[in-house]
């Protein structure tokens, strides 16, 4: 991958730390993840508030900063493993010290909530991150196939991802980073640091339990802020559990979406496993990628 600061690939014997930036997890989870975890020959160890509940979230921002920073600061960890989202990476992301975590990075590892790390690392700092299943989706039936996924990227293991057609894809091919993760984080961080730059980038997005009109009115603000009119390429993915009123918006999450972009001629490719959805694929956000989308289905090849 050509990027400004790659971390290291991953060697047996390498230490993975479990962290709790957002809404409180399930011990039992990280248990049996960090077990899982070894099996691959990793050592795995917890932040030390990792297992705290602070109502819903784990543990009071001071130590959800305290357990983030001390990961990205001690040189024998070589990966972080958020153990879910949720809420709460936000309260704590502007108070974390990057400035060790520049010099010597490593692998960020989550989805949903963490997509404020993505944010940040991929836009600010140009260090590529992992979107992937965590610990509270132990129990998905494609965990182990998950995390197996996850271990090869980890490794430097960098297969094509592929998947299958959809009627509303539009062919094409076209280059360039790779961004994105949960549309309603990524529309909560709009007018801040961490907005994503658009420009030139292929975006991915995913969702879930959102109202139909709330998907459409991120969408609009995308489109009034020129985010969608710059893009090389847009990958949806899971679009879980949608919202719809009494009345019906009329349009599935998939239509608006199409609708949004249908005036742009960029390669747009619908059904991408990852997400909120029991067979989330992982891959690297941050990364530069070839992106194809045929008759027959769609692409994702690392630069």
């Amino acid at each position: 991958m050509s990027m400004k600061s790659h971390p290291a690939f991953l060697l047996p014997g390498d230490e993975i730390r479990i962290i709790s930036p957002a809404s409180a997890p399930e011990k039992d989870y990280i248990d049996k993840t960090a077990q899982a975890l070894q099996k691959l020959g990793y050592k795995v160890t917890l932040g030390k508030n990792a297992l705290t509940v602070y109502h819903q979230f784990a543990g009071e921002d001071n130590l959800r900063l305290e357990d983030a920073q001390s990961a990205m600061d001690e040189k024998q960890v070589k990966a972080i493993f958020c153990a879910r989202g949720g809420y709460g990476s936000i309260r704590i992301i502007d108070k974390l010290d990057f400035s060790h975590f520049r010099e010597n990075p490593k692998w960020i590892v989550g989805f949903s909530d963490i997509t404020v790390f993505h944010s940040l690392l991929n836009g600010q700092y140009r260090i590529p991150t992992i979107h992937s299943p965590m610990p509270v989706n132990y129990e998905s039936p494609a965990f182990n196939e998950n995390l197996d996924q996850l271990n090869d990227l980890l490794q430097g293991k960098l297969s094509a991802v592929q998947f299958g057609s959809h009627s509303l894809n539009r062919m094409g091919v076209t280059e360039g980073r790779l961004i994105g993760g949960n549309l309603s984080i990524l529309h909560n961080l709009q007018s801040t640091p961490y907005e994503v730059d658009a420009k030139g980038k292929i975006l991915f997005i995913e969702d879930v339990g959102e109202q139909l009109y709330h998907l459409d009115r991120m969408l609009n603000n995308f489109r009034l802020s020129g985010k969608l009119d710059s893009l090389s390429g847009l990958i949806v993915g899971s679009m879980t559990d949608m919202k719809d009123k009494k009345r019906p918006f009329g349009k599935s999450a998939y239509e608006i979406i199409a609708e949004a972009v249908k005036s742009y001629n960029y390669p747009l490719a619908f059904g991408f496993e990852a997400g909120h959805t029991e067979n989330n694929v992982p891959f690297i956000l941050g990364a530069d990628i070839e992106f194809r989308v045929s008759k027959s289905g769609s692409e994702i090849r690392y630069s």
